[in-house]
């Protein structure tokens, strides 16, 4: 009977992301009526499938080459961060873990801030942001697993101490960086923003997000397992240790392409997964797929109203805070943080 009551639910949710990417062209201070987003959208499918030229018109570069790549980042930024943190949550068995818990967002945007003090060149912030925040992940799970304490506690305090580390050292860097340059992109890019991302930029993103979701995926039901406790876990055959290094580094691959092309966003990985939860269940077997598709909605939406609610781009960070925090309080007010 409930599967009856949320299966309508669960259809509009999963038709939610294509409303939203459709809706999403037409949002922006440059005004796009609808038959200047059919006509160019018929243009460039038969520019891509019957190769005809392209136009050059303003439609079809505010579409195509600004909007679209950005709707596109927003989409694959929110599923990526959504889904890390419901794995995270089932494995640590804390519903207050997200996607940031191994102190991932913390060494990413050091690796980011350095590039920017550095280099100031994109693809070395890219780069930068996704290898320092692989980085925060390895040196938790090193110090984790040296330390003579068992259990995930272990991991969530060697992240803590990660994160801080990583914290320190960017604050370092904005105090050497020059005030009136490198300080404010520094600043602006640790708000988190998708207004800079074409589509060359995504091509650095979909494979390690498609390997880490892919395999998140596969492992959906021993993550299941996972969440029940090491000891039930472990007596239903799972090597608990491999098994969760192997959730960790999937799901931190998915959070550090995420944060190198976007930024530090909070809130979409605790939130989302707890949304997911109240539609479809704790079930990973479906609570994956939804955890997906609803964060790519949330962040999509978000993305929509920091570039239409105000005369200057307000940065994702302060939109997510301000929209995740009221509601994870209200999702606190009524008890919905178990797993049943």
């Amino acid at each position: 009977m409930p599967d009856c009551r949320y299966s309508r639910t669960t259809v509009l949710v999963y038709l939610l992301p294509f409303a939203l990417l459709i809706g999403s062209l037409f949002v922006g201070r440059y005004q796009t009526p609808v038959s200047a987003v059919v006509d160019e959208s018929m243009k460039a499918f038969s520019s891509l499938f019957f190769g005809t030229p392209a136009s050059v018109s303003t439609h079809h570069t505010v579409l195509f080459n600004i909007r679209l790549p950005r709707i596109l980042a927003a989409l694959m930024v929110g599923a990526a961060l959504s889904t890390a943190g419901a794995s995270f949550q089932g494995i640590f068995r804390n519903p207050l873990v997200s996607s940031y818990i191994l102190g991932v967002g913390a060494g990413a945007g050091f690796g980011a801030c350095l590039a920017i003090l550095l280099w100031n060149n994109y693809l070395f912030i890219q780069l930068m942001a996704f290898a320092f925040g692989l980085l925060a992940m390895f040196m938790s799970i090193s110090m984790g697993k040296a330390s003579k304490g068992t259990g995930t506690l272990v991991f969530v305090l060697s992240g803590m101490i990660v994160g801080s580390v990583f914290t320190a050292l960017t604050s370092l860097v904005k105090y050497v960086a020059d005030p009136y340059d490198e300080l404010p992109a520094i600043v602006f890019w640790l708000m988190g923003s998708l207004a800079a991302v074409r589509y060359g930029d995504l091509l650095y993103i979909v494979l390690p997000m498609s390997i880490g979701a892919l395999v998140l995926f596969l492992l959906r039901w021993r993550i299941n397992i996972l969440s029940l406790g090491d000891e039930e876990a472990k007596a239903l055959g799972i090597n608990v240790e491999k098994m969760r290094l192997i959730i960790i580094f999937c799901a931190t691959l998915m959070t550090s392409a995420a944060v190198s092309i976007s930024g530090v966003i909070g809130w979409v990985g605790l939130v989302v997964p707890h949304i997911s939860r109240m539609i479809v269940g704790p079930n990973y077997s479906r609570l994956l797929p939804m955890s997906m598709v609803l964060g790519a909605s949330f962040m999509l939406l978000v993305d929509d109203l920091s570039r239409t609610i105000a005369a200057t781009e307000i940065p994702l960070g302060i939109l997510t805070s301000l929209v995740g925090a009221p509601l994870f309080a209200y999702l606190l007010r009524r008890g919905r943080m178990g797993w049943n």
